[in-house]
């Protein structure tokens, strides 16, 4: 049942919204394509952060129109999705990556889906549909990977690596300025209000964070890293490796577009970035930070241990802009993804006049891209 004390969302013809019950504890609010006829074989979009559902408009009637039901949910934590505890305080345990790999089979259930044809998924929605994928290849029959490579799960000993992270981390504060990890940051108590009540107010604010990491940034011009060393890590963008005296806020307000490159911002014109100043004023970021805070805490990796040494053996394609640095962010995972963990890699892809929101900036080519590796998985089957 959709709320009807929030105002629709500016669709596009052809998608429409509306929330269903997960059975994991959600009332998923959903954007769809290709629903007007039954039987179709689905394809599920999940994003990533700071984004929502509405962040796949541009690909999903393409999908639609080659014959595909397509299904964008905001995921747990983030949009018009309700049924998640919220605050800085409010367990952690629904947020980890295993229940988020839940919550996408009891959609697909509730929509009459045994399975789909891809999982697709950017930024941090990567690692949920690798896991997707890794976890139920029976229920997820291929898996596209944007922006951010899956290394595979942690290995047996994922205690030593904690050790290297204290290591990475105590190295950054040493640096002259001392710096810190974003994924750190985001996991303080005071990152949600830092960017929810950002001093140049939230629009500026996704303004200013969207533009520094796309391909509109000129200095968006990543290279592999030798090694996840601190002096090497504080090569990244400081969206990545930030001032450890600096909020993201301030960060990314060093670089604000100007008003005539808003302007000539073809990608994500003023009124469609309203859409997310609106809906994260409403929430906040909190949701989708207790995501990294899972991370960070190291309270689940023991349970992911169960997979340790597993690949994802259903066919796999990856995507990104040739401009993100999201591919190299973590030393090692590019290459192991597609040499290792990936067994049936059909391809990747670096997409040129693209940075880390890919399926924005270049949705066509990404459209493209998409269409052609479900077309080549369903003919290899």
């Amino acid at each position: 049942m959709t709320d009807t004390t929030l105002a629709p969302l500016p669709l596009p013809a052809g998608i429409r919204s509306r929330q269903v019950d997960n059975g994991n504890g959600l009332s998923v609010h959903l954007l769809e394509a290709g629903f007007e006829t039954p039987g179709r074989p689905c394809v599920l979009l999940l994003h990533g952060f700071p984004e929502l559902a509405y962040s796949w408009r541009k690909v999903m009637l393409p999908l639609a129109e080659a014959g595909y039901h397509v299904i964008a949910p905001d995921q747990r934590g983030y949009g018009r999705t309700t049924g998640w505890q919220q605050g800085y305080d409010a367990g952690l345990d629904e947020f980890r990556l295993l229940n988020l790999v839940r919550d996408a089979l009891g959609l697909l259930a509730a929509l009459g889906h045994d399975s789909v044809e891809a999982v697709v998924g950017h930024d941090f929605g990567s690692p949920v549909a690798a896991w997707c994928a890794l976890t139920r290849p029976d229920v997820f029959r291929s898996v596209v990977l944007m922006s951010a490579p899956f290394g595979g799960p942690p290995s047996a000993a994922a205690t030593g690596l904690a050790e290297a992270t204290r290591q990475l981390l105590d190295g950054l504060a040493a640096l002259h300025p001392p710096r810190q990890h974003y994924q750190w940051y985001y996991s303080t108590r005071e990152a949600n209000g830092h960017m929810q009540h950002a001093p140049q107010g939230l629009h500026a604010f996704l303004r200013a964070y969207y533009h520094h990491k796309s391909v509109d940034w000129p200095q968006n011009q990543p290279f592999r890293l030798a090694a996840m060393s601190a002096e090497e890590m504080a090569r990244l963008p400081s969206y990545y490796v930030m001032r450890a005296d600096q909020t993201m806020a301030e960060t990314v307000a060093q670089e604000i577009p100007s008003p005539e490159q808003i302007a000539a911002c073809r990608w994500l014109p003023d009124d469609e970035l309203a859409i997310y100043a609106a809906e994260y004023a409403r929430t906040g970021f909190q949701g989708g930070l207790q995501w990294y805070r899972c991370g960070t805490s190291g309270r689940f990796v023991t349970e992911m241990q169960g997979w340790a040494g597993r690949t994802i053996n259903v066919p796999s394609c990856f995507i990104a802009g040739r401009s993100d640095w999201g591919i190299y962010q973590k030393p090692g995972d590019f290459e192991a993804m597609h040499t290792a963990t990936c067994t049936q890699m059909r391809g990747v892809h670096l997409v040129e006049g693209a940075g880390h929101w890919v399926q924005q900036e270049q949705p066509g080519e990404v459209s493209r891209l998409l269409l052609g590796f479900l077309r080549e998985t369903a003919t290899r089957r």
